[in-house]
């Protein structure tokens, strides 16, 4: 059922009742038309409370509609409709009210709420702007200043919080919907209140200009973030009539553009990869105590990680010092939170409260999840888990965070096997969402379910990633840079090709990436391949790294450094000492350059699902976006180049890009 409607003593109380998240579809479009007009047609009528059934008042829009031309009634058309409506609607709010589902309640005219409702215009998040008159408004009722951030920049307000005066009438502790019919029936016969469409608003030209160069700044290639700011700001001046056909017209536009599919793509992917379809079935493991084996770089962000998610951490060392800069370190990154305004001093204290370090591995066996983050080596990694595997109990989970080696290497001769398997993080590990998940075939479905079950704690997005080197995103990483590469050997300057990268979208171009992280961790990584007798031609990198320049660190990689000051500068020193190795005078356009490496990242990811080490393509994606910086407004290598080849005008749901049909804009 798409609705509900009871009658209380001349109150109409009308219940959207369109689980999961009671979008607004169709059919409860359809319902809702109806309702509107016989409700106002009927003089038995005084009143209409308008609640949504379940957790939440209305999640938004049913996003697997905009695929398809849109189909009527329109949203705003019945918004508008509720407005022009000559008896009271009040709007009962509870959970969350976004997208669409704020729209609506916007266009009644009174809006209640219980403590703790979230209200927000997410759909920039997707490529679009608020196209039900949320654009119009919002500013009306709340102010322009408050009502940029909501509009054009993701901004959630929170009811009993920090929702604007003007936006919740009256919030509401106890029986929401019996609260609602009282508030109603005071309000049967009395004057409705100006309309927000009708009412006065204007901005300061200091307001616009501050706000435009904010939301540029963080738009990332997404157009709709600067298009919901010029929509808001146009009906301002212009007027409610002209803004809400102005915001309707923008809003149909970019419905239909590239980065709005991309943006859905990568939405229905990102909200199915946390609860993959053949494990759900599984009951996870209940985890309260971790350890972390490791106290450098990745071991603390896993710890800082691990601390958000609720869990209590104990953190091993090899000696008491390592151990004190480890704690030190992961300390360090707790309090960073309360200096970003991230967490407060109450949080960070009871956060460090479930903290402790331990050096060797004895204090590791009362823990239900072990996470080894030592160096990357056999040598070093196979003993560390021999002891777990003599300490801990045998249901307790056991994981690497190996980056490139087997898994299965690491835990040869471990006792239960079926609870180890990688998990492989991205630095800093608390700040990355990305979580690659390595199974080894003896890793049984509980293990595995837990570990999906942990990176929804941890707010990741975790990719299931079968064994090979450099599982899904560093392989597809090796292809990238051997591209760029093979690219300089024939002649484009390295500072052509990261600019052309930049323009693409991403942060950095390869050749910067290489010079932040150290050109001789890819070396080191070739020298230990030569030395176990594979044939490695002798790369630029090595050339430079033989020469003393391995990246920022020394003041000189691919790009020259002055002290305290990491921007690249073109090296003529480098280009000397690469010079043996360039034999070409190749010349490539911006566009040519990042469609190469693009179409190289794509080659990559075909060959990974041919070889069954990912399962899907919006797999291929998430790992990119999310691991490796590639630009979410052209949604991942795999769907660009797949939906080039079919034509702008395909569906992102075709061609193995599977949408999942739980509904609602809750971007």
């Amino acid at each position: 059922m798409d609705l509900q409607i009871e009658n209380h003593s001349g109150i109409a109380l009308v219940t959207i009742d369109n689980p999961p998240v009671n979008a607004l579809g169709k059919a409860t479009r359809l319902a809702l038309a109806d309702a509107i007009a016989r409700l106002e047609a009927d003089p038995a009528v005084g009143a209409i409370v308008l609640t949504g059934a379940g957790k939440m008042f209305v999640g938004g829009a049913d996003i697997t509609e905009f695929d398809r031309p849109p189909e009527e009634p329109h949203l705003p058309d019945l918004i508008q409709q509720i407005a022009a409506s000559s008896k009271p609607w009040i709007a009962a709010l509870h959970g969350t009210a976004l997208g669409g589902g704020m729209e609506l309640a916007l266009g009644c005219h009174y809006r209640i709420a219980a403590p703790g409702t979230r209200l927000g215009l997410p759909e920039v998040n997707l490529g679009i702007i608020p196209g039900a008159g949320g654009t119009q408004r919002l500013p009306r009722l709340i102010g322009v200043e408050a009502a940029i951030p909501v509009v054009a920049e993701n901004r959630v307000v929170t009811a009993g919080q920090d929702a604007e005066p003007g936006l919740i009438d009256q919030v509401v502790q106890g029986d929401l919907v019996g609260a609602a019919l009282t508030f109603a029936a005071g309000r049967i016969g009395q004057p409705l209140p100006v309309a927000a469409s009708a009412r006065p608003v204007s901005a300061t030209p200091e307001v616009w200009t501050a706000a435009e160069a904010r939301i540029a700044k963080a738009s990332k290639g997404n157009p709709a973030p600067l298009a919901a700011l010029a929509v808001l700001r146009f009906g301002v001046e212009n007027g409610a009539e002209a803004g809400l056909a102005n915001e309707r017209m923008v809003f149909l536009r970019l419905r239909a553009s590239e980065e709005a599919a991309a943006l859905r793509h990568l939405f229905f992917a990102e909200r199915a990869a946390p609860r993959p379809a053949d494990l759900r079935d599984v009951t996870p493991r209940t985890l309260t105590r971790a350890g972390v084996i490791g106290g450098g770089t990745m071991g603390t962000g896993i710890g800082a990680a691990l601390l958000a998610a609720g869990l209590s951490v104990t953190l091993s060392e090899r000696d008491e010092a390592a151990l004190q800069r480890g704690l030190a370190t992961l300390k360090g990154l707790v309090e960073a939170g309360v200096k970003r305004g991230l967490i407060t001093e109450a949080q960070a204290g009871e956060r460090l409260a479930r903290l402790s370090g331990t050096v060797g591995l004895a204090a590791m066996a009362p823990c239900d999840l072990v996470i080894e983050a030592v160096f990357e080596t056999l040598e070093i990694k196979r003993p560390v888990f021999a002891e777990l595997g003599r300490i801990c109990s045998p249901d307790a989970i056991l994981a690497t965070n190996t980056s490139y080696l087997d898994p299965r290497r690491i835990a040869e001769g471990l006792a239960h096997p079926d609870r180890f398997l990688g998990l492989h993080f991205f630095s800093p590990a608390h700040v990355m969402k990305l979580l690659e998940i390595v199974p080894t075939p003896d890793t049984s479905r509980q293990t595995l379910a837990t570990a999906f079950d942990l990176a929804r704690r941890l707010g990741k997005i975790p990719v299931r990633s079968g064994i090979c080197d450099g599982f899904i995103g560093n392989r597809i990483l090796r292809r990238y840079r051997a591209a760029a590469e093979d690219m300089l050997r024939q002649g484009v300057p390295v500072p052509e090709i990261d600019a052309a990268l930049r323009a693409f979208g991403f942060a950095m171009g390869p050749f910067e990436m290489q010079d932040m992280a150290g050109l001789d961790i890819s070396w080191l990584q070739r020298e230990a391949a030569r030395a176990q007798g594979e044939t490695i031609a002798v790369q630029p990198g090595d050339l430079l790294v033989l020469a003393g320049r391995k990246g920022q660190k020394t003041g000189g990689g691919w790009y020259d450094y002055v002290p305290e000051d990491r921007k690249p500068r073109p090296s003529a020193e480098a280009a000397r000492i690469i010079a043996p190795l360039v034999t070409g005078n190749l010349s490539l356009s911006p566009a040519e350059i990042a469609d190469r490496l693009v179409a190289t990242m794509a080659e990559e990811g075909r060959a990974i699902l041919a070889e069954g080490i990912a399962t899907q393509p919006s797999d291929i994606d998430l790992v990119e976006v999310h691991g490796y910086g590639f630009p979410r407004s052209k949604g991942g290598p795999m769907f660009l180049t797949e939906r080039r080849g079919r034509g702008a005008h395909g569906t992102s749901a075709g061609s193995g890009y599977r949408q999942d049909q739980g509904r609602g804009c809750r971007a």
